[in-house]
């Protein structure tokens, strides 16, 4: 891959282009502070026990502190997705669909050597990863478009593997998992973490639909996933409930000098047990 071959298409509904211009805008300081850390920019949450004395001691250092331990957090999520990946040699070709400021993109090609393609709807995500990639000298193997990712264009059976990392949410996932089986290779691996709604509970609590309102997006039920990856050919590997490992990761963060107002409803929706935090991989049969 050359910059001569990042793509672009533009949002193709009303509701797409919403969430274009909303990531457009975006600049939150718990996604850029955090990426400032060690250059890693994601767009997700975390995992794991914080060390809970970051939170303690001289006020002048603690948002440091925090944001520190916060991506440490966000760091070790990705590499667990990345775990679920399978066997990727350096000459094949993976995508990150809504990658957002391509964090996990350049984890993934440091680990496996490949090509990688993110994805996202944002144009000014795509122009920062890509000027990320550049100044990483690796934009020759990884690239970043503009696409819409139920769409991509990319050929058909092109990719050994695809994840989302917490972007499900924005689509239909039937033509979601329409499209990434059709880029994955027989035998290749897709993985998703992904908040969604517990079906058991009932219909989406009202902390869910405060977290639908703060982000315009739609979680969907745990159920959905299984439906539709059952419809598109993708046999579930793994599934790994994530709740209780990123709940201390929420409650480090309401207690961080970056809190967006959103961490509350989060903590809520997972004590209540109408929320649920969850890895699934899939192979493509």
């Amino acid at each position: 891959m050359t910059e001569t071959t990042y793509r672009t298409t533009p949002a193709t509904s009303v509701y797409q282009g919403s969430i274009a211009n909303y990531w457009n805008q975006e600049a939150n300081p718990v996604n850029l502070e955090l990426g400032e850390v060690s250059g890693y920019f994601h767009h997700h949450y975390g995992i794991g026990e914080p060390n809970w004395s970051v939170a303690e001691g001289d006020p002048g250092t603690i948002r440091e502190r925090i944001t520190r331990e916060l991506h440490r957090l966000e760091g070790q999520q990705a590499e667990f997705l990345l775990d679920h990946l399978g066997k990727v040699s350096p000459g094949q070709r993976i995508m990150d669909a809504g990658c957002g400021r391509g964090g996990s993109s350049f984890l993934a090609h440091e680990r496996f050597g490949c090509a990688v393609d993110g994805i996202s709807i944002s144009r000014k995500q795509v122009d920062f990863a890509n000027a990320q990639a550049r100044q990483r000298e690796v934009a020759d193997k990884v690239a970043f478009h503009q696409l819409n990712m139920l769409d991509t264009g990319f050929e058909t059976g092109s990719m050994q593997a695809i994840w989302n990392n917490e972007s499900t949410m924005y689509t239909d996932l039937n033509d979601l998992f329409s499209e990434h089986s059709r880029l994955l290779a027989r035998g290749g691996r897709y993985v998703t973490i992904t908040g969604c709604y517990n079906d058991v509970y009932g219909l989406p609590s009202r902390a869910v639909s405060t977290i639908n309102a703060h982000y315009i997006c739609d979680i969907h039920p745990r159920s959905g996933y299984f439906r539709a990856m059952a419809a598109n050919r993708l046999v579930p590997a793994a599934v790994v409930d994530l709740t209780e490992a990123t709940l201390p990761y929420w409650r480090l963060r309401a207690q961080s000098p970056l809190v967006t107002g959103i961490e509350e409803a989060f903590i809520e929706a997972y004590e209540n047990g109408s929320f649920q935090y969850m890895l699934i991989a899939a192979d493509r049969v």
